[in-house]
């Protein structure tokens, strides 16, 4: 037996992490400024989620949803807290493509309509609905294509406003801050406007905050900075801090819900709560959504400074850094030569950053140093 091919691997293998460090088996250190994706929210091997991993698991790691399970309610008092929002209701799930799989199917439960309305550049899953609503057509097969989405581009709202008059869009799906697509915001007056028609239409809006959520933008939910409410709410990544684990909030008042609607055998396990619940506790006690803030104001001040940068896109943790030339060459003369690891996106030309939100000043100033020196050696 093999592995299935469909991954490009870079020859090495972290075999331990600690805070924004991955470490190989000869003791090589790397500095994580990528966090697996925007899975590392709160630094490898926090000491607080691993007491509360093990401590969980020597109790018990699952039992099914047949059951009660207080961990859960845990969970949602303590994201209820940190995100400020209380008129939803939460499923849980294992990833952020599950996660917007049963988004999409509240939606259509809601209004009993199937086309979807989402943003080129974006990114929603590789599952059967979910990577119908993402842009591009490579990794959908056929299977896939069951039913109409339309792709606009990311501030074209009049024309989504025109195809939503119709009222027989189901959803719109958005990234307020699209990952892969290369670090691009949604105007907050786009935002805005399609909340608004979504409500006359009653269709449904989807936040998808699979990347851009859980504090990566300096606000727990990316959207929140445009002041809207979404109908329906994705997450997953940083929710774990790599205990696969995702979400969806429904509001209570646009959105059906009874038994049976939704399920997940392995969604919201006890150890899966555990973890979200550490990292919870981690994103407020260290106070991780100011540091987000503030270093991230820093290291986009400090990218801008650099002349053979040319643009600077992001918010608070989620920075894209755009060249004038494809940049696989320049991210793998950084990881081999100077040991920082950082993200691709779908625009060739862009390095993505999505380091843990607990970053210190120091680190981002080795980053720095470390960019710098691979583009200047390049």
């Amino acid at each position: 037996m093999e592995m299935f091919d469909v991954y490009t691997l870079f020859d090495l293998e972290p075999v331990s992490g600690k805070g924004a460090y991955v470490y190989t088996e000869d003791g090589q250190k790397y500095l994580d400024f990528y966090g697996g994706h925007a899975v590392i929210s709160i630094g490898h091997s926090h000491p607080h989620y691993v007491k509360q991993i093990q401590d969980q698991a020597g109790k018990l790691v699952f039992y099914s949803n047949s059951v009660q399970n207080s961990l859960q309610h845990k969970l949602m008092e303590s994201l209820s807290a940190a995100s400020g929002l209380t008129d939803y209701g939460l499923f849980l799930c294992n990833s952020g493509a599950e996660a917007n799989e049963n988004a999409l199917k509240v939606a259509s439960f809601h209004n009993k309509r199937k086309k979807v309305l989402s943003l080129k550049g974006g990114f929603h899953g590789r599952t059967s609905a979910a990577v119908n609503a993402t842009y591009g057509k490579k990794i959908t097969a056929p299977i896939n294509e069951g039913f109409e989405v339309k792709h606009y581009p990311i501030d074209d709202i009049r024309e989504m406003v025109k195809e939503l008059r119709k009222k027989d869009t189901c959803a719109v799906i958005v990234e307020a801050v699209q990952g892969i697509g290369g670090i691009y915001e949604v105007p907050d007056k786009c935002m805005k406007k399609l909340s608004q028609v979504c409500t006359e239409t009653n269709t449904i809006l989807i936040a998808d905050e699979v990347q851009c959520g859980y504090g990566r933008t300096g606000d727990f939910f990316a959207f929140q900075q445009s002041g809207i409410h979404p109908d329906v709410i994705s997450m997953a990544k940083g929710m774990g801090n790599g205990f696969p684990i995702g979400g969806v909030l429904i509001n209570h008042k646009k959105t059906p819900a009874w038994k049976g609607m939704l399920g997940s055998t392995f969604g919201g396990n006890h150890l899966a709560c555990a973890a979200g619940k550490a990292v919870l506790d981690t994103i407020q006690n260290e106070k991780l959504l100011d540091n987000a803030r503030s270093i991230g104001k820093y290291l986009i001040n400090s990218l801008q400074a650099i002349p053979q940068i040319k643009e600077v896109r992001g918010r608070g943790l989620m920075i894209g850094i755009e060249f004038d030339f494809p940049v696989a060459q320049l991210r793998k003369k950084l990881l081999f030569d100077h040991h920082l690891f950082t993200g691709s996106s779908s625009n060739q030309k862009v390095i993505r950053l999505l380091p843990p939100l607990n970053i210190t000043k120091a680190e981002a100033d080795e980053f720095l140093s470390k960019l710098k020196a691979g583009m200047n050696h390049g």
